[in-house]
Protein backbone atom coordinates (compact mmCIF):
# COMPACT_ATOMS: atom_id res chain seq x y z
CA UNK A 1 0.00 0.00 0.00
CA UNK A 2 2.70 2.23 0.77
CA UNK A 3 4.59 2.07 -2.65
CA UNK A 4 1.71 2.79 -4.05
CA UNK A 5 0.89 6.00 -2.20
CA UNK A 6 4.96 7.05 -2.49
CA UNK A 7 4.54 6.32 -6.66
CA UNK A 8 1.24 8.87 -7.29
CA UNK A 9 3.11 11.41 -4.70
CA UNK A 10 5.71 11.62 -6.80
CA UNK A 11 6.46 13.80 -9.70
CA UNK A 12 5.94 10.56 -11.81
CA UNK A 13 3.18 9.77 -10.52
CA UNK A 14 1.55 13.16 -10.30
CA UNK A 15 1.84 13.28 -14.09
CA UNK A 16 0.85 10.17 -14.57
CA UNK A 17 -2.22 11.38 -12.76
CA UNK A 18 -2.89 14.52 -14.58
CA UNK A 19 -2.92 12.71 -18.26
CA UNK A 20 -5.33 9.69 -17.27
CA UNK A 21 -7.58 12.60 -15.75
CA UNK A 22 -6.62 15.36 -18.75
CA UNK A 23 -7.54 12.60 -21.34
CA UNK A 24 -10.99 11.53 -19.82
CA UNK A 25 -12.02 15.60 -19.47
CA UNK A 26 -10.91 15.46 -23.00
CA UNK A 27 -13.35 12.71 -23.86
CA UNK A 28 -16.29 14.63 -22.10
CA UNK A 29 -15.12 17.81 -24.29
CA UNK A 30 -16.17 15.90 -27.17
CA UNK A 31 -19.32 14.70 -25.42
CA UNK A 32 -20.04 18.43 -24.86
CA UNK A 33 -19.36 19.64 -28.08
CA UNK A 34 -21.92 17.08 -29.62
CA UNK A 35 -25.02 18.18 -26.97
CA UNK A 36 -24.25 21.45 -27.14
CA UNK A 37 -24.32 22.05 -30.91
CA UNK A 38 -27.87 21.10 -30.58
CA UNK A 39 -28.45 25.00 -29.58
CA UNK A 40 -27.67 25.34 -33.42
CA UNK A 41 -30.90 23.86 -34.35
CA UNK A 42 -33.84 25.64 -35.11
CA UNK A 43 -36.49 24.06 -33.25
CA UNK A 44 -37.14 26.60 -30.23
CA UNK A 45 -34.71 24.93 -28.39
CA UNK A 46 -36.19 21.25 -28.56
CA UNK A 47 -33.16 19.21 -28.98
CA UNK A 48 -31.36 21.08 -26.84
CA UNK A 49 -33.99 20.66 -24.15
CA UNK A 50 -34.16 17.31 -24.59
CA UNK A 51 -30.59 16.27 -24.41
CA UNK A 52 -30.46 18.56 -21.50
CA UNK A 53 -32.99 16.74 -19.42
CA UNK A 54 -31.12 13.35 -20.37
CA UNK A 55 -27.92 14.27 -18.79
CA UNK A 56 -29.49 15.43 -16.19
CA UNK A 57 -32.05 12.45 -15.08
CA UNK A 58 -30.21 9.77 -16.63
CA UNK A 59 -28.73 7.80 -13.78
CA UNK A 60 -25.51 6.31 -15.65
CA UNK A 61 -24.93 10.10 -16.88
CA UNK A 62 -25.32 11.24 -13.19
CA UNK A 63 -22.83 8.89 -11.72
CA UNK A 64 -20.51 10.16 -14.32
CA UNK A 65 -20.79 13.38 -13.92
CA UNK A 66 -20.26 13.03 -10.33
CA UNK A 67 -16.52 11.52 -11.46
CA UNK A 68 -16.53 14.60 -13.68
CA UNK A 69 -16.39 16.87 -10.76
CA UNK A 70 -13.94 14.53 -9.38
CA UNK A 71 -11.86 14.42 -11.68
CA UNK A 72 -11.72 18.55 -12.62
CA UNK A 73 -10.68 18.99 -8.62
CA UNK A 74 -7.92 15.99 -8.83
CA UNK A 75 -6.34 17.31 -12.42
CA UNK A 76 -6.21 21.02 -10.79
CA UNK A 77 -4.80 20.08 -7.28
CA UNK A 78 -2.34 18.22 -9.29
CA UNK A 79 -1.32 20.85 -11.91
CA UNK A 80 -0.99 23.33 -8.98
CA UNK A 81 1.17 20.51 -6.91
CA UNK A 82 3.02 19.83 -9.61
CA UNK A 83 3.57 23.83 -10.37
CA UNK A 84 4.50 24.63 -6.78
CA UNK A 85 7.14 21.35 -6.58
CA UNK A 86 8.43 22.67 -9.80
CA UNK A 87 9.24 26.08 -8.60
CA UNK A 88 10.55 24.70 -5.17
CA UNK A 89 12.94 22.39 -7.09
CA UNK A 90 14.22 26.13 -8.88
CA UNK A 91 13.40 28.33 -6.18
CA UNK A 92 16.01 31.56 -8.48
CA UNK A 93 15.51 31.46 -12.18
CA UNK A 94 18.35 30.89 -13.95
CA UNK A 95 20.73 34.01 -15.34
CA UNK A 96 20.19 32.86 -18.59
CA UNK A 97 16.98 30.90 -20.06
CA UNK A 98 16.59 28.86 -23.31
CA UNK A 99 12.63 28.90 -22.56
CA UNK A 100 11.83 28.84 -26.25
CA UNK A 101 14.27 26.62 -27.62
CA UNK A 102 14.03 24.15 -25.20
CA UNK A 103 9.61 23.83 -24.70
CA UNK A 104 6.90 25.40 -26.66
CA UNK A 105 5.42 28.48 -24.15
CA UNK A 106 1.97 26.46 -23.85
CA UNK A 107 4.39 23.91 -21.98
CA UNK A 108 6.01 27.17 -19.85
CA UNK A 109 2.03 28.25 -19.62
CA UNK A 110 0.06 25.09 -18.64
CA UNK A 111 -0.05 27.02 -14.97
CA UNK A 112 -1.53 29.80 -16.41
CA UNK A 113 -3.64 28.74 -18.69
CA UNK A 114 -5.10 26.28 -15.98
CA UNK A 115 -5.87 28.55 -14.04
CA UNK A 116 -7.92 30.55 -16.42
CA UNK A 117 -9.54 27.54 -17.46
CA UNK A 118 -10.44 26.63 -13.87
CA UNK A 119 -12.08 30.31 -13.07
CA UNK A 120 -13.54 29.92 -16.49
CA UNK A 121 -15.13 26.60 -15.51
CA UNK A 122 -16.68 28.00 -12.11
CA UNK A 123 -18.47 31.30 -13.90
CA UNK A 124 -20.06 28.69 -16.23
CA UNK A 125 -21.18 26.17 -14.08
CA UNK A 126 -22.67 29.04 -12.18
CA UNK A 127 -24.10 30.66 -15.02
CA UNK A 128 -26.35 27.24 -16.48
CA UNK A 129 -25.67 24.27 -14.21
CA UNK A 130 -26.57 26.23 -11.01
CA UNK A 131 -29.22 27.97 -12.22
CA UNK A 132 -30.90 24.80 -13.98
CA UNK A 133 -30.44 22.93 -10.54
CA UNK A 134 -31.62 25.56 -8.41
CA UNK A 135 -32.07 28.90 -10.35
CA UNK A 136 -35.64 29.95 -11.88
CA UNK A 137 -35.53 28.64 -15.33
CA UNK A 138 -38.57 28.63 -16.99
CA UNK A 139 -40.76 25.74 -18.36
CA UNK A 140 -41.65 25.18 -22.16
CA UNK A 141 -44.23 22.69 -23.94
CA UNK A 142 -43.54 22.03 -26.99
CA UNK A 143 -46.40 20.06 -29.57
CA UNK A 144 -44.88 18.31 -32.21
CA UNK A 145 -47.53 17.20 -34.93
CA UNK A 146 -46.80 13.44 -35.31
CA UNK A 147 -48.34 13.60 -38.93
CA UNK A 148 -46.59 16.43 -40.24
CA UNK A 149 -43.40 17.35 -38.31
CA UNK A 150 -44.48 20.15 -37.16
CA UNK A 151 -43.39 21.57 -33.73
CA UNK A 152 -44.90 24.60 -31.73
CA UNK A 153 -44.04 25.91 -28.20
CA UNK A 154 -45.74 27.75 -25.59
CA UNK A 155 -43.56 28.95 -22.51
CA UNK A 156 -44.80 28.42 -19.33
CA UNK A 157 -44.42 29.24 -15.14
CA UNK A 158 -43.70 26.09 -12.75
CA UNK A 159 -46.23 26.89 -10.98
CA UNK A 160 -48.95 25.69 -14.01
CA UNK A 161 -46.44 23.02 -14.51
CA UNK A 162 -46.65 21.51 -11.19
CA UNK A 163 -50.15 22.33 -10.64
CA UNK A 164 -51.24 20.30 -13.77
CA UNK A 165 -48.65 17.43 -12.95
CA UNK A 166 -47.92 17.84 -17.28
CA UNK A 167 -45.35 15.59 -17.98
CA UNK A 168 -43.68 13.65 -21.31
CA UNK A 169 -46.61 11.86 -23.47
CA UNK A 170 -48.89 12.11 -26.01
CA UNK A 171 -52.24 13.88 -26.86
CA UNK A 172 -54.97 13.92 -29.23
CA UNK A 173 -57.42 16.04 -30.85
CA UNK A 174 -59.54 16.44 -33.50
CA UNK A 175 -56.75 17.69 -35.83
CA UNK A 176 -54.62 14.50 -34.87
CA UNK A 177 -51.71 13.25 -32.86
CA UNK A 178 -49.34 15.29 -31.17
CA UNK A 179 -46.34 14.62 -28.87
CA UNK A 180 -45.71 16.91 -25.89
CA UNK A 181 -42.70 17.57 -24.28
CA UNK A 182 -42.25 20.09 -20.92
CA UNK A 183 -39.33 20.81 -20.09
CA UNK A 184 -37.10 23.00 -18.25
CA UNK A 185 -36.16 26.01 -20.87
CA UNK A 186 -32.59 25.85 -20.48
CA UNK A 187 -32.19 27.28 -24.09
CA UNK A 188 -33.90 30.31 -23.32
CA UNK A 189 -31.53 30.70 -20.54
CA UNK A 190 -28.68 30.40 -22.58
CA UNK A 191 -30.59 32.79 -25.09
CA UNK A 192 -30.97 35.41 -22.31
CA UNK A 193 -27.45 35.36 -21.08
CA UNK A 194 -25.54 35.55 -24.55
CA UNK A 195 -26.72 38.94 -24.70
CA UNK A 196 -24.81 40.11 -22.47
CA UNK A 197 -21.91 41.48 -24.34
CA UNK A 198 -19.27 40.84 -21.14
CA UNK A 199 -20.11 37.16 -20.98
CA UNK A 200 -19.78 36.69 -25.10
CA UNK A 201 -16.52 38.33 -24.54
CA UNK A 202 -15.28 36.19 -21.30
CA UNK A 203 -16.04 32.94 -23.29
CA UNK A 204 -14.47 33.85 -26.21
CA UNK A 205 -11.14 35.05 -24.82
CA UNK A 206 -11.43 31.69 -22.27
CA UNK A 207 -11.81 29.38 -25.64
CA UNK A 208 -7.98 30.52 -26.94
CA UNK A 209 -6.87 29.24 -23.45
CA UNK A 210 -8.75 26.13 -23.80
CA UNK A 211 -6.81 25.99 -27.20
CA UNK A 212 -3.36 26.65 -26.30
CA UNK A 213 -3.87 24.58 -23.02
CA UNK A 214 -5.35 21.47 -25.11
CA UNK A 215 -2.49 22.13 -27.59
CA UNK A 216 -0.18 20.72 -24.92
CA UNK A 217 -1.89 18.47 -23.02
CA UNK A 218 -3.57 16.24 -25.18
CA UNK A 219 -0.12 15.05 -26.40
CA UNK A 220 1.88 15.27 -23.50
CA UNK A 221 -0.63 13.15 -21.85
CA UNK A 222 0.28 10.34 -24.34
CA UNK A 223 3.59 10.97 -23.85
CA UNK A 224 3.54 10.43 -20.46
CA UNK A 225 1.56 7.25 -20.40
CA UNK A 226 4.11 5.98 -22.55
CA UNK A 227 2.17 5.73 -25.63
CA UNK A 228 4.73 7.96 -28.02
CA UNK A 229 5.70 5.94 -31.24
CA UNK A 230 6.51 7.29 -34.73
CA UNK A 231 3.46 5.12 -36.29
CA UNK A 232 0.82 7.09 -34.67
CA UNK A 233 2.74 10.18 -33.14
CA UNK A 234 1.10 11.87 -36.29
CA UNK A 235 -2.20 10.57 -35.67
CA UNK A 236 -1.78 11.72 -32.15
CA UNK A 237 -1.04 15.54 -32.85
CA UNK A 238 -3.04 15.21 -36.00
CA UNK A 239 -6.16 14.96 -33.38
CA UNK A 240 -4.38 16.99 -30.72
CA UNK A 241 -4.30 20.04 -33.09
CA UNK A 242 -7.20 20.42 -35.50
CA UNK A 243 -9.54 18.47 -33.25
CA UNK A 244 -8.71 19.61 -29.99
CA UNK A 245 -7.19 22.77 -30.06
CA UNK A 246 -8.96 24.08 -32.86
CA UNK A 247 -12.54 22.70 -33.66
CA UNK A 248 -13.85 22.25 -29.97
CA UNK A 249 -12.70 25.91 -29.23
CA UNK A 250 -13.84 27.54 -32.40
CA UNK A 251 -17.47 25.68 -31.66
CA UNK A 252 -17.50 26.35 -28.08
CA UNK A 253 -16.76 30.43 -29.08
CA UNK A 254 -19.53 30.23 -31.83
CA UNK A 255 -22.17 29.75 -29.48
CA UNK A 256 -22.27 32.87 -27.23
CA UNK A 257 -21.46 34.69 -30.93
CA UNK A 258 -24.51 32.93 -32.59
CA UNK A 259 -26.78 34.15 -29.58
CA UNK A 260 -25.18 37.55 -29.64
CA UNK A 261 -25.65 37.94 -33.06
CA UNK A 262 -29.00 36.37 -33.94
Amino acid sequence: MKWIIKMFSSTIGQKFIMALTGLFLCAFLIVHTLGNLQLFKSDGGLAFNTYSVFMSTNPVIKCISYLLYATILLHAIKGFMLLRKNKKARPIDYAVQGGSANSHWTSRSMGILGTILLLFIVVHMYNFWFEYKFGHVPFTSYFTNMATGETKFQPMSADYVQANKMEEGMISNEQGQFRVVVVKDLFKEVEISFKEWWLVALYVICMFSVSFHLYHGFQSAFQTLGINHSKYNGLIQFIGVWFFSIFIPIAFAAMPLYFFFK
